[in-house]
């Protein structure tokens, strides 16, 4: 079919010329016909001619407009299946401000893209971030338009006994034929993009929040009645997330109640509607019994999240979606900071790099990559990527980073003095960074404006008769370069890059911040090295810069780009014994992690190479000696340290993990999958073997050290990940004992981190064994949703005995749904992300077999649909054989889409 597909450009953005003085909203709540009474009380913009007023609406049944109280007829108005035109004609002899009376009907039942008003579980909920509330009602549907709300819901009682809305309750009334009303008030104002309404049978969890200002809040978690002992959790998260806030940025909430629903049917993680947010129950239920440490995690991650753009997202909003880092790289950069002073600081940063190189560099070097401040957009859902928010979090970083984190308070303090109450721009953000703090930071505007990945090229060079180090440093960007994109003074202008730097001598020790001060005075007075924080920051503002370290020893080994100070690829070739050295000696966990894994990763890089270029199926696969020294020296020191309390082990247990075999991907262009698909498994089947011993004992060691009974904190959840970690390594080594420790622990069952990880394990590795632990899985949890999405996941991402036929059956299974989003991604999305095996055959069955499911998917929800064809659209990656195969199935899917959101994917990857 034919897409009508028009692109929307930052360049074209024009103020609104009607703003809207107050909203009044009536829902009489049905399945299929929910009316919707919309009044609104409007005026022209200041300094705005009159012109047609322009509201959006799509899959509405229009039944009456009034204006001023004068119904109009259908002479009046032009209807489209997208816009509602009234022309200027009706306002120009009507006293402003205008009266508009807009009466709809919608079928909230036959809703199964999730976006406006729809049925999840028999309960009502809405999404209308970014374009879902022109599913509701007409209106102007932008972010730059914001008004005050009182909503009115009416319902069954019996059927829909709580009925939610924004703001405060104001009045609730029983009504005489079975129905009952709630009218709430939102004193604030806010976009439509922020409205939610909730009605159904729930259970409720309360507790209250006082204030920094002395406010009492209510604070409610609502979800199914069972659940309620799950919630516990996520309200010890809120309220922990409340005290942060104000405690870091001064910041109190500014409602009477704060209110989360969890439903199962959500296409995002949560929203942040205000004082009414709507989770994905995956980021609210949460006990030790049904949910793992990095479910926990992720529960008080999101819940933080949510609460945070309370101040940035709803206070201060966006102008437009091309602003929409504004909001979630800058709410995104808070949770970071909340879940790194909950937990570890050092670990937190190791697993936010982590998830931007393996997921977000692919997506900076692919047919979507785009700056965190897109210029121009089809479906507006497609930009909620990573880029707009892991790597929009990397760019407010680096003003911390500059600034200092006192500094950058001071420009947080002044954002929300100017901008209070407004819808506004990321130049606004910058401008208050550097207007707080007497900074230019006019150079940080390119950050927002250039796509891909930079490359910063390092060469340190000693003049031994200067007694002198020259550290060579470049910036390019290989996307523009590649694709010969450079088509603007933005894509041409150098990056603002701050490089945090030490270094240390043969002794390990570090070299003193006072010997660096003095030696390099020239590049301190040009502005180029700073001290922030006790730390040395360079400043390479230039494509080409040196820095000069005089008086300075030969055996300096620099340790550059520490805590990953900027979001780049680093390019510094050191000899595998600097990298050594580092790796027991630095004093940043960060660059310690990091020299563990660029040895381990230059080390898997080499043998693909190999296996690439003399393919055998008798493939020896050993990893280094320098490695498996690493490794045992890792594991040794964490052995000795075993019964001490004051220990990072989720350090450790990063440390001694692979690094992932996406990230190991990236290393190529083109891929040679079918040697990655050798090497990578069986590199750790080896590094188990080579230390089977050590991972045996490490086990042993932490699982003496834990207590039975479930703690959440960085020491129990450290140790655990640690022990899991090294029982994966173990199992690998196809060591029977592991097999049967493996066992051991699923059965005791004693909470479902330890549960997941030694049936996860065993399923990856021995995958016969597996089958009735799975079985009894699958028992124990058969009406637990969120746990049995897991035991989909582990079928499809590491099930490989069925083939695709096995994936097939878990579509055909009992418990799989296509309408709820969860499930979905349980299966597709683990199938191609994680059973790349299966995914990259010879024959190509595993592209067709996900084209296939994507067609199916997109006429259900496009959304999700749009999300699932990802891990196609990288076939230019490929070596030959693979982009033919996978070319021909894009090609295929796009004849064949009917929603903007595939097909704004789908034609782009296919763009010569």
């Amino acid at each position: 079919m034919t897409i009508q597909a028009e692109t929307k450009w930052l360049k074209d953005y024009q103020a609104p010329v009607f703003e809207v003085i107050n909203l009044d909203l009536t829902f009489e709540l049905s399945p299929t016909q929910t009316q919707v009474t919309n009044r609104m009380v409007c005026q022209l913009a200041a300094e705005q001619p009159l012109a047609d007023m322009l509201l959006d609406g799509e899959n509405l049944r229009l039944i009456s407009i009034k204006l001023n109280d004068q119904l109009l007829n259908e002479v009046n108005y032009q209807l489209t299946d997208t816009q509602l035109r009234l022309p200027k004609a009706l306002f120009a002899n009507s006293s402003s401000p205008y009266q508009l009376e807009i009466v709809t009907e919608i079928n909230p039942q036959a809703n199964t893209a999730l976006e406006g008003l729809y049925l999840s579980s028999g309960r009502f909920c809405t999404q209308c971030e970014a374009e879902g509330f022109r599913k509701i009602t007409y209106f102007f549907d932008r972010p730059d338009v914001l008004t005050t709300y009182q909503t009115t819901l009416i319902a069954d009682k019996a059927e829909y006994p709580t009925l939610l809305a924004n703001g405060n309750l104001v009045a609730q009334t029983d009504l005489p034929d079975g129905r009952h009303q709630a009218v709430w008030q939102d004193p604030h104002k806010k976009p439509c993009y922020l409205f939610a309404l909730v009605a159904g049978s729930f259970g409720c969890l309360t507790d209250h929040y006082t204030t920094a200002e002395g406010r009492e809040v209510l604070l409610e978690i609502y979800t199914e009645p069972r659940h309620l002992a799950k919630c516990r959790h996520a309200m010890d998260s809120l309220i922990a997330s409340m005290r942060w806030d104000e405690q870091r940025f001064g910041l109190s909430y500014d409602l009477d109640r704060y209110m989360i629903v969890a439903v199962d049917d959500f296409n995002m993680g949560a929203m942040e509607n205000k004082g009414l947010n709507v989770f994905n129950s995956k980021f609210v239920l949460a006990d030790a019994d049904s949910a793992t440490d990095v479910d926990f995690e992720g529960v008080e991650a999101v819940i933080a999240h949510e609460y945070f753009h309370n101040w940035t997202g709803n206070r201060v909003t966006c102008r437009d979606w091309f602003q929409l880092t504004l909001k979630e790289g800058l709410t995104v950069f808070r949770d970071q900071e909340f879940t790194a002073d909950m937990l570890s600081a050092p670990v937190k940063r190791i697993e936010d790099v982590r998830r931007l190189r393996s997921h977000q560099f692919a997506e900076d070097a692919g047919p979507m990559a785009h700056p965190i401040q897109p210029q121009s957009y089809i479906e507006m859902n497609n930009f909620y990527t990573l880029t707009v928010y892991e790597k929009g979090a990397e760019v407010v970083r680096l003003y911390q980073t500059l600034l200092g984190r006192d500094g950058f308070r001071k420009g947080m303090d002044l954002y929300f003095a100017r901008h209070d109450g407004q819808a506004v721009t990321v130049d606004d953000f910058r401008l208050a960074m550097a207007d707080a703090n007497q900074q230019d930071l006019t150079q940080m505007q390119a950050w927002y404006q250039q796509a891909g990945t930079p490359l910063v090229k390092v060469v340190a060079d000693y003049d031994a008769n200067q007694q002198a180090w020259l550290l060579q440093f470049s910036q390019q960007n290989p996307l523009a370069q590649a694709k010969s994109q450079v088509k603007s003074q933005a894509d041409k202008t150098p990056l603002l890059i701050p490089i945090k730097l030490a270094a240390f001598d043969a002794s390990g020790q570090a070299w003193s911040s006072s010997c660096l001060a003095t030696a390099a005075q020239d590049a301190i007075a040009a502005g180029q090295l700073r001290l922030i924080e006790g730390e040395w920051v360079y400043l390479l503002t230039a494509s080409n810069q040196t820095l000069e370290v005089k008086d300075a020893p030969a055996d300096l080994v620099w340790s550059l780009l520490r805590d990953f100070s900027a979001p780049v690829v680093l390019d510094y070739a050191m000899p595998a014994t600097a990298r050594m050295h580092l790796a027991k000696f630095d004093t940043d966990p960060f660059n310690r992690w990091e020299m563990v894994q660029q040895l381990v990763l230059a080390d898997l890089v080499a043998q693909v190479n190999q296996a690439a270029a003399t393919p055998t199926a008798d493939l020896v696969v050993k990893p280094s000696n320098e490695v498996v020294t690493l490794f045992t020296s890792l594991l040794t020191e964490a052995l000795a340290k075993s019964a001490q309390a004051d220990v990072d082990w989720a350090w450790y247990g990063y440390a001694l993990n692979l690094p992932d075999m996406s990230y190991l991907i990236e290393q190529f262009n083109p891929v040679p999958i079918v040697a990655v698909l050798q090497v990578y498994p069986a590199y750790q089947r080896a590094i188990g073997l080579a230390l089977v011993d050590l991972w045996q004992q490490t086990y042993q060691a932490q699982a003496t050290q834990l207590s039975s009974d479930y703690a959440y904190n960085a020491q129990a959840i450290g140790r655990r990940l640690l022990k899991n970690r090294v029982l994966q390594a173990w199992l690998a080594s196809d060591d029977q004992q592991a097999l049967s420790t493996a066992a051991a622990q699923y059965h005791a069952q004693a909470h479902m981190t330890d549960v997941a990880a030694s049936l996860q394990g065993v399923m990856q590795w021995h995958e016969v064994a597996a089958a009735p632990l799975m079985d009894d899985f699958y028992q124990r949890w058969l009406d637990q949703p969120l746990v049995l999405d897991k035991w989909f996941a582990w079928q499809a991402g590491f099930g490989q005995a069925a083939g695709i036929a096995g994936v097939d059956d878990l579509l055909a299974h009992a418990k799989f749904a296509w309408t709820t989003p969860n499930r979905v991604r349980s299966v597709l999305g683990s199938f191609a992300r994680m059973n790349l095996a299966l995914f990259h055959q010879a024959d190509g069955a595993g592209y067709r077999w996900l084209a296939k499911q994507v067609l199916h998917l997109d006429a259900i929800n496009p959304q999700v649909a749009a999300r699932m064809v990802v891990p196609l659209i990288q076939w230019r990656r490929y070596q030959p054989e693979q982009q033919k195969l996978m070319k021909q199935v894009l090609e295929e899917l796009k004849g064949a889409i009917q929603s903007k959101d595939v097909f704004e994917i789908v034609s782009k990857a296919l763009v010569d």
